[in-house]
Formats: C-alpha cells, structure tokens, sequence
C-alpha cells in the first residue's frame, strides 16, 4: 500500500514507520520543518519525506494513488499557556488533511486512521482537541472509511520525555533524587508496550477489505490494569533504585481525573491481534533501552 503517516518523527509514529517499511508499504512521511529526526535517522532513505510548511495537500492526493493516512501527530499542550499549538497539529492539520483526501477524484478514497485517546475530553487541552476531531471524522465518514483508534497509556523505549511514564523511568534510573511527590496513586491504568500498540494498526490495515464508509471506533490496550502506585513501585524495583522515597499522597489528583480507565479490544482480538509484551517485560526493556543511552 502506500501510506501518508503523520507524526513520523514522533514516539508512536517512528514505530510505525519502521513496521510499516520493512512489511515493504510505500510511505509518505509529513512532517515540520524543525522536526528532530533522531528516532528515524536510519530510515531517512526509505521511505519519501515532506516539510509540512511547503506541501500543498490537494497535490499529494492528485499525483498519489494513496490508500491510507495515517495520523499520529500529536501535541500532548504541556508546558504551554496558550492551546493554540496544541490544536493546531490535533485539529487542524488532521482536519485540512481529511477534507483534502475527500476533493480527489479518484473513485478509492484513502481510509482515514486516526490516532485517539482515552482521556476524557475535560481533562485539557490535549484531550478537548482530540475529541473536537473525532466529531469531525464522524462528519466526513459519509465519504471514506474512518477507522478511529483510542489508545490506553502506552510507553517503551524513544518516548516522549513530557510524559509521565518516561519522567518516572528517567527519575528512577537516574537514581539521584531523594524524594519524588505523586498523588496517591489509586487511579488504575492499563499500560501497553509500543510493539502491541504498532501490531494493532498493523492489523485494521491487514483488514481494510472488511470495513464500508462509516466511523469505527477501536479501543487498543492490554486489559491489565494496575494502579498508578503499583506501576512506579514496580519501575523502582526494576531500576534497582534503593535511594528515592516515593511520597504517595503529597500531590492531589489533576481536575476530572479518571479513576478507572477500560479498554474494549474485543473486535482487535477477533481479527488476530492481541498484545505480547507484559508489562514488566516491557518496562525492563524500556530502562535497558534507557541506561544504554546515558552511556
């Protein structure tokens, strides 16, 4: 197939990448300008790469027999006052994107695979603008097939430093700090490694055949849930840190926190996929990943 991938350069989107080129896919890879390009470095020759800022989307769709984009650009709004950028890249660009996929003549119109979140969308501006699309998708499924996927809190090695399993790894392996404050930790989570999260759109993509133009909505986790203060107990353990304290409580829990997160993957499961990396499995391979690059 050949592929438009958003987010390329990204944790979830390198990933896939990688997948996607050597199952032999053709893919189009957008991205900034001032993208990093440290987690694809070793890519940069396979596949094709364009600068968001000079593309104009209308062309890529009229000189490319597309058959699927991807999206998986995403701006998680930490550290930023103003949501601007934030909506930007999870509601404008997918959204300019979608409306120019839908102009082309083309009797096949690429299927749209959204990247999407579990997180309510009160939590921030991350969540809010995540959703504000997903109303779009819903709107322009009347054209193409839009399969949406919302993805539970999944990590490995390359993740984005901002996020909270990787502050927690990187905190622990570093060994230094006496004290660490966190709430208290009751919120249960399902974690999943990056590898299951990449085997998921590996396999709707196996199976687009089985899809009409509509919205489908997919849920993608391991269905074990631990609490918050299991999982950084755990990270510790691994890191082999004995110096840290772990201040339970010492933090309140953010506005709208959700306590209990759930995930449904029956349809994943019915096609073949299911996740292979339990979760200490994965957070070992996460730190070895992580104290190799200190070196």
């Amino acid at each position: 197939m050949k592929i438009l991938l958003t987010g390329s350069t990204g944790f979830l989107g390198s990933h896939l990448l990688e997948k996607l080129v050597d199952l032999n896919h053709s893919v189009i890879c957008l991205k900034r300008e001032s993208s990093s390009l440290k987690r694809v470095e070793h890519l940069n020759n396979r596949a094709t790469w364009v600068d968001i800022e000079t593309t104009d989307f209308n062309k890529i769709f009229l000189s490319n027999k597309i058959d699927c984009i991807v999206h998986c650009a995403t701006d998680y709004g930490r550290k930023k006052i103003d949501p601007f950028q934030t909506i930007e890249a999870n509601l404008i660009l997918p959204l300019k994107l979608l409306h120019a996929s839908t102009l082309t003549p083309k009797k096949d119109l690429p299927v749209f695979i959204n990247t999407d979140t579990v997180l309510d969308k009160r939590i921030n501006h991350y969540s809010l603008s995540k959703d504000q699309f997903v109303d779009w998708l819903k709107t322009y499924s009347e054209k193409t097939i839009v399969l949406n996927l919302a993805i539970e809190h999944f990590y490995g090695p390359m993740d984005d430093e901002s996020k909270f399993t990787s502050f927690i790894i990187r905190e622990l392996i570093d060994n230094k700090k006496k004290v660490i404050d966190l709430s208290e930790g009751k919120q249960k989570r399902d974690f999943i490694y990056i590898d299951d999260v990449v085997e998921a759109f590996i396999a709707l993509m196996d199976n687009l055949n089985n899809f009409n133009k509509s919205f489908y909505h997919f849920e993608v986790g391991s269905n074990d849930l631990v609490t918050i203060k299991e999982f950084v107990k755990l990270v510790k353990r691994l890191c082999k840190n004995k110096n840290t304290e772990l201040n339970f409580g010492a933090l309140p829990y953010r506005t709208n926190e959700v306590m209990l997160s759930k995930t449904d993957t029956a349809f994943l499961r019915s096609i073949g996929w299911s996740p292979k990396v339990s979760l200490e499995n994965g957070l070992k391979q996460t730190i070895k990943t992580e104290i190799a690059s200190y070196k």
